[in-house]
């Protein structure tokens, strides 16, 4: 749950960001955006890899039925 957290909270950041670009038309807030956009693409993938990782290690220590 962590992860999650720190996903939202990178999100929330960018939100000045998106406002100076989408509003004001300020390029070097797209160029923040994108690498805060990277980052959080990261940070899922971390995620992602840790929950398949504990998919595959339940099914391989699940007792046999």
């Amino acid at each position: 749950m962590e992860k999650i957290n720190e996903i939202k909270a990178m999100l929330d950041d960018m939100g000045k960001d998106l406002e100076k670009f989408y509003s004001k038309g300020q390029n070097s807030a797209g160029t923040r955006l994108r690498k805060s956009l990277n980052e959080v693409r990261k940070k899922c993938q971390e995620m992602r890899n840790e929950i398949q990782t504990i998919r595959q290690d339940r099914k391989t220590s699940a007792p046999a039925s």
